[in-house]
């Protein structure tokens, strides 16, 4: 699988063409170029708590769910907190509304009721998108470098097959854009983190670089995560771009701290 760049109705996103092949489900990674928003938010801003025009941020939310081909009358929304948390999504935490106050603190979703837009944000942290095709199940994680530490992919696989039977050889999982590990750089903390959580097998993504700091490939260490809980390598498509290389197309955290909108990824059953 791979992840291609799409423009419909003017709105930019990325998909899994493999996702997509599949059937059955809509998803989308979404960009900031299509939306009303204005000013430092201009103008796809889907993270409805960082200060935009609500109005606006509800218009882009019909925008991006429209151009995915999903419906945003039924949401479940994250509250993250970088956590490995993955909730169980029922009809008791649907809304219409994408600025409508969540209940809960999760960094992942996950569902089988068709119609039910799951939602995540990010603004370099890497989401990723779950589709079991077979078993009709769907989940959307959050992995900042924490989450990724705590295993929140695995554990995303691991609820899908507690909760609804699914078998990980069944399941499609989209990497989506998030921050490159050059330009991911950091302190000992977060190699401490990962090599605590997955031992000698994550130094092949981390580099230590020419001014002593470490270069921490994300995507590498949630898509060996992947693998590790079962999943086929050609089931699993990882996005090469960076967001914090890119302005013109995403909001970078590192780049532009908290003077900009964020991106969402959403999935849904059709």
């Amino acid at each position: 699988m791979n992840i291609v760049e799409q423009t419909k109705n003017g709105v930019t996103f990325f998909q899994a063409d493999g996702m997509d092949a599949a059937g059955g489900a809509a998803h989308g990674f979404s960009t900031r170029k299509g939306g009303v928003s204005e000013g430092m938010w201009e103008s796809l801003n889907l993270g409805p708590s960082r200060g935009d025009d609500p109005d606006h941020v509800r218009e882009n939310y019909r925008r991006f769910l429209s151009a995915i081909g999903a419906d945003g009358g039924r949401l479940a929304m994250t509250n993250q907190v970088h956590g490995g948390a993955v909730r169980c999504i029922t009809t008791a935490d649907l809304h219409d509304d994408p600025c409508g106050k969540v209940g809960y603190e999760a960094d992942g979703l996950m569902t089988d009721l068709p119609g039910v837009a799951l939602v995540i944000y990010s603004a370099d942290c890497i989401p990723i998108l779950f589709y079991d095709p077979v078993r009709r199940v769907i989940a959307a994680v959050h992995a900042g470098w924490r989450g990724t530490a705590a295993g929140i992919a695995t554990a995303a696989v691991e609820r899908m097959g507690d909760v609804y039977g699914c078998r990980p050889a069944d399941i499609l999982a989209a990497v989506g854009p998030g921050i490159g590990p050059d330009c991911f750089e950091t302190h000992e903390d977060v190699p401490n983190a990962m090599t605590a959580a997955l031992s000698t097998a994550v130094l092949q993504h981390i580099k230590i670089k020419e001014n002593g700091k470490f270069a921490v490939d994300l995507k590498g260490i949630n898509a060996m995560r992947l693998e590790q809980a079962g999943l086929a390598p050609d089931h699993i498509a990882v996005s090469g771009i960076c967001t914090a290389c890119h302005p013109e197309l995403f909001w970078s955290h590192r780049k532009l701290g908290t003077n900009r909108g964020s991106m969402a990824a959403a999935i849904q059953l059709i």
